[in-house]
């Protein structure tokens, strides 16, 4: 075997990353480049006096070797007896020997999740087309100081090809009508490495090519630190912060074992929490990856062993990310003289996992109380009851949800931990609402007279200076560039430039951003990028690394941003607001058909699948649409109305209203010869990679171009959006006339909101309807789900999700027969009696429900204040209580009860009228229209005919009765002479008397009418007994 010197400047490389406790990055370009790794190694090994750094290798798929070491052992035993070269130390393969004497972890990139919290010597990338910002930012993170990263390449004549290569993520990427990616993330990456001055680009035999950076290039050895000038101010200050404390124990011991200043603070302020014992109180650190939170929490939790707390549960999102915080409370135990086996055991998992993993420690040592520290799932929330220390690791990482369990309605102290920078994103929203939530009810106790049981005090603790590596890392610097990390921090502030007043809303432009000028990694543009990140970061979305490469790659999104008049050409104006747009639809029926019959769906297009599979609407897809990804807005200019007017100006746009007026002359003249010639045709040939220099490149559009400039690719129906439903963005969006077609019925499991589609259509509502139907049928679902998932909205957010103002809607008539349909007679008097105060609200509750569903379909025009809107759907809808509303709404109950009669006395009142109105309409309308025809005869005639009728029927009574024989005994005796003379004798008015000459009437004419004969009854005898 040949041996060739390597290029010095790679020792000298490693040796002042060694030095200065700095990590270095050394890029590899060939298929050979695996057996580069065994002599980087080497060469690491030997500069550095301890054992051999342990190894990362980060693969996709598979790797070109087996990991297995007995059987890579037998596999080399095959191959030596196959050449006979057996006990022959000469021709063994290095490669071989390094997998066999290394600890190395193998991991894919998709189980890197796991890793977190752990630290390597060295880690090997390989399989460029799999990486991601997220892995980059997740694997290179654990490489501690003096350590290596290896990026492993495959052969090719030139790293421009490079910018072409169709990355694994671009797949999520594609739609229908976007196929076309343009890897721009791959040439800012590898235009980065130009930057950095602790890499180097190499290819497979180990000769450094020019495209590596300048400083690397004329590297220059780091003189060795003497005694005088070994320690920096900090480590000085921590000595003696550490030699004060010497006498006060167990703190002095535990202070012993930091590294840092920051970690020496942070563990005082840990200590002195658990000294006050103040079990409502939360002690929040947030920190950068790798600058000891895990180890500062070990400490503390030794020290809470120390001070005699007995239960104490740890959680973080996987066992494995405990391992540092476990290994440094053993050490805290070590440094209190606890002995293993003696005063505690481990318990490790009983999973079957590689490693060992410890999962609990059991204490007990002699006369002391048995104490435990134990590990739990984050969703073990209910295990908590006896609990006196909670610790939360990487809680960034943990759903928001889960983490706001654990906090709420406990009674001990928690000491929480989370990356704000790095590499998942899930801290931005950690610090934005959970630590915002933590941070109002912690003024609220400072403020209040006495504290309260559900409130929780906060104390938040930063980590600024590194453990794993020195402080200025290079490779830190250039990954938080790359990535746009560091964002946190307005970069207009760091420039010192004044501000001046908040231009007025008339004066405001909405321009385009040209994506192919923001990431060529020009110096302009790359503070145009950082500006523009920071809004993105600033603003209540979750943000990861992975968004900037979506933001770069893919293809039909675009970038806008509204800004104030530009007084000086040559500085970056500063953006107001900026806005991530996606083009969406243009989908055959056909596709979405049979897609959705067979239950998938492609990548994209969030808005024309959602909608077509939840209305099963086939035809939707065809529409082409807008969907605004990401909408931020200055942190110093929000709520002034300038999300609002970058609405209206994109509303504009795609309406066709700013018009180019070049677009005529652009289109029918021809391409200009001095366009072409800007066009530089290079062959790989003539580009080696010995010789090749990597710079960005010039000949590039305007970054910044107007929209009356831009000429409108795209015919424009709709524009949608979709965000976790909050009440602050509905009442935006509703305010900007979008409408709510689309509530997921799951929670996210980060944030815990429900994901909210909402379209505005671009034309008026007239030529719109298909909005309006989708919104009506949204809505009768939404009545229905309030009671279910939705029943923990507030009352303002339901009303905001069940009324529009875009189309006019009117009530429908209401009709008795509405009434008879859903109320018995029974119900209305229940009704009736409770608004007369004669029953209890609780007798009409089964009868709100119905009522509320009547009233939000404009099926009941009654007009009700908002706070009985409120309360017929709390009640109606969500099955509130009257207790339950009245914390939400604010109001006693006394008070709510009063117009929650006012409110059915008016549903009353509407329901009485309505049924007398129509009992009058009845009653006309029941005179059969058919016999209203003119009379034969006259009134008179009618009347004289029936008097004619009437005179004959009495004359033929009169006659019958004169005829009848029985009537003489009525006639009168007497004749004239004899009434006068009687008469004449009677002085006063009395009675007179007249005998009688007719004689009687005979008993038998009267028995022959009436059967007068009585029968009598036998005697009954009577029974003596």
């Amino acid at each position: 075997m040949v041996k060739k010197k390597i290029d010095n400047r790679l020792r000298v490389l490693i040796e002042n990353g060694i030095k200065s406790f700095q990590r270095s990055l050394i890029v590899v370009v060939g298929d050979k480049g695996r057996d580069q790794v065994v002599i980087l190694h080497h060469m690491l090994s030997k500069a550095q006096v301890k054992a051999r750094p342990t190894v990362l290798w980060c693969y996709k798929k598979e790797l070109d070797f087996s990991t297995h070491r007995k059987k890579r052992m037998k596999q080399m035993r095959k191959r030596q007896a196959a050449t006979g070269s057996m006990g022959s130390g000469n021709d063994e393969n290095p490669f071989e020997v390094f997998l066999s004497a290394t600890q190395i972890h193998y991991t894919f990139y998709s189980d890197t999740p796991k890793i977190l919290g752990r630290t390597f010597g060295m880690c090997v990338l390989q399989d460029f087309e799999a990486l991601t910002p997220n892995l980059l930012a997740r694997t290179i993170e654990t490489v501690e100081g003096g350590g290596l990263v290896v990026l492993l390449l495959q052969t090719m004549r030139s790293l421009k090809q490079l910018y072409t290569l169709t990355m694994d993520i671009h797949a999520r990427y594609r739609t229908e009508t976007h196929r076309q990616t343009e890897p721009r993330f791959n040439e800012r990456f590898i235009l980065s490495l130009s930057s950095c001055k602790q890499c180097l680009i190499v290819d497979d035999q180990l000769n450094i090519l020019p495209c590596s950076s300048n400083a690397s290039l004329m590297i220059e050895p780091i003189p060795a630190k003497t005694e005088e000038n070994s320690l920096t101010a900090e480590q000085i200050e921590l000595k003696q912060l550490c030699h004060s404390l010497r006498e006060t124990q167990p703190i002095g011991h535990l202070i012993d074992c930091c590294k840092t200043l920051d970690q020496g603070k942070v563990l005082l302020k840990l200590l002195d929490s658990i000294t006050d014992k103040a079990f409502r109180h939360t002690c929040s650190i947030t920190a950068s990856r790798g600058r000891g939170k895990s180890a500062s929490l070990g400490l503390a939790v030794a020290g809470a062993i120390a001070f005699g707390y007995s239960n104490i549960y740890v959680t973080s999102p996987a066992p494995e990310n405990l391992k540092i915080l476990f290994e440094f409370i053993l050490k805290g135990f070590n440094a209190l003289d606890y002995q293993d086996h003696i005063d505690y055991d481990i318990q490790y998992s009983s999973n079957d996992h590689k490693e060992k993993i410890i999962i609990q420690l059991t204490i007990h040592r002699p006369k002391q109380h048995r104490q435990v520290i134990q590990y739990i799932q984050p969703n073990e929330s209910s295990r908590l009851s006896q609990c006196e220390l909670l610790i939360i690791d990487e809680a960034a990482a943990i759903p928001l949800p889960l983490v706001k369990q654990l906090l709420t309605g406990a009674n001990y102290l928690v000491f929480l931990s989370s990356t704000i920078n790095g590499y998942e994103g899930t801290g931005r929203s950690l610090s934005l609402k959970l630590l915002e939530q933590l941070r109002q009810q912690s003024a609220v106790l400072t403020t209040a007279t006495k504290t309260t049981t559900s409130h929780r005090t906060l104390s938040e603790l930063e980590l600024n200076e590194p453990i794993r590596y020195g402080i200025n890392d290079p490779i830190e610097t250039w990954l938080n560039n790359l990535l746009c990390l560091d964002c946190c921090q307005d970069p207009s502030k760091s420039n010192k430039a004044t501000r001046g007043a908040c231009p007025s809303l008339d004066s405001c432009s909405l321009y385009c951003i040209e994506r192919d000028t923001l990431f060529s990694y020009n110096e302009s543009s790359e503070l145009f990028l950082r500006r523009l990140m920071y809004l993105f970061v600033s603003s209540h979305y979750k943000n990861s690394p992975n968004d900037l490469q979506m933001l770069s790659d893919a293809p039909g999104h675009d970038i806008y941003c509204l800004l104030g008049p530009i007084v000086d050409p040559h500085q970056l104006p500063e953006i107001l607001c900026a806005i991530q747009v996606c083009y969406e639809g243009e989908l055959s029926k056909e596709i979405v058909a049979r897609q959705l019959s067979h239950g998938q769906r492609n990548s994209g297009d969030l808005i024309p699948w959602t909608i077509a599979q939840t209305y099963q609407d086939y035809t939707f897809g065809k529409m082409s649409g807008v969907r605004i990804v990401r909408l931020a807005t200055h942190p110093d200019y929000q709520r002034m109305g300038y999300g609002t007017k970058a609405i209206q100006l994109l509303e504009k746009y795609f309406q066709g209203q700013i018009i180019n007026l070049d677009e005529v002359e652009q289109a029918e003249s021809p391409p200009s010869p001095v366009a072409a010639e800007q066009v530089e045709i290079i062959d790989d040939e003539d580009l080696p990679l010995l010789k090749e220099e990597l710079l960005p490149r010039q000949s590039l559009p305007p970054l910044l171009q107007k929209l009356t400039e831009r000429r409108l690719k795209h015919s424009i129906d709709y524009l949608g959006v979709s965000y976790g439903l909050s009440p602050d963005l509905l009442k935006f969006w509703k305010k900007n006339q979008f409408l709510p077609v689309y509530l997921r019925q799951t929670a996210s499991e980060l944030t815990g909101e429900y994901s909210c589609i909402m379209l505005r259509s671009i034309h008026m509502a007239e030529q719109a309807p298909w909005l309006f139907s989708y919104y009506q049928d949204f809505r009768r679902r939404l009545l229905s789900l309030l009671g279910f998932q939705f029943r923990t909205f507030t009352p303002g957010m339901v009303l905001n999700m069940i009324q529009q103002g875009v189309y006019p809607e009117t009530k429908d008539e209401f009709k008795a027969s509405l009434v008879e349909q859903n109320f018995t007679d029974y119900d209305l008097r229940r009704l009736e009696s409770y608004t007369r105060n004669l029953v209890d609200y609780h007798l009409i509750l089964d009868l709100i429900p119905t009522l509320a569903r009547l009233f939000y379909l404009n099926r009941l025009p009654v007009q009700l204040t908002a706070i009985q809107m409120a309360l017929i759907a709390g009640i109606g809808l969500q099955y509130k209580t009257i207790e339950q509303l009245e914390t939400e709404l604010n109001l006693p109950q006394s008070q709510l009860l009063a117009l929650f009669n006012k409110l059915i006395k008016k549903i009353i009142d509407l329901i009485n009228s309505t049924q007398e109105n129509e009992l009058g309409k009845d009653f006309v309308n029941s005179l059969d229209a058919a016999n209203m025809k003119p009379l034969d005869k006259s009134l008179r005639q009618e009347l004289n005919e029936v008097a004619a009728t009437i005179r004959n029927r009495q004359s033929e009574e009169i006659s019958r009765l004169m005829h009848d024989q029985h009537l003489s005994k009525y006639a009168v005796t007497g004749s004239e002479d004899i009434w006068k003379e009687e008469l004449k004798s009677v002085s006063d008015p009395g009675v007179i008397s007249i005998p009688r000459t007719i004689n009687k009437r005979k008993d038998v004419e009267i028995e022959s009418h009436f059967d007068l004969s009585k029968k009598k009854k036998p005697k009954k005898k009577k029974n003596k007994f």
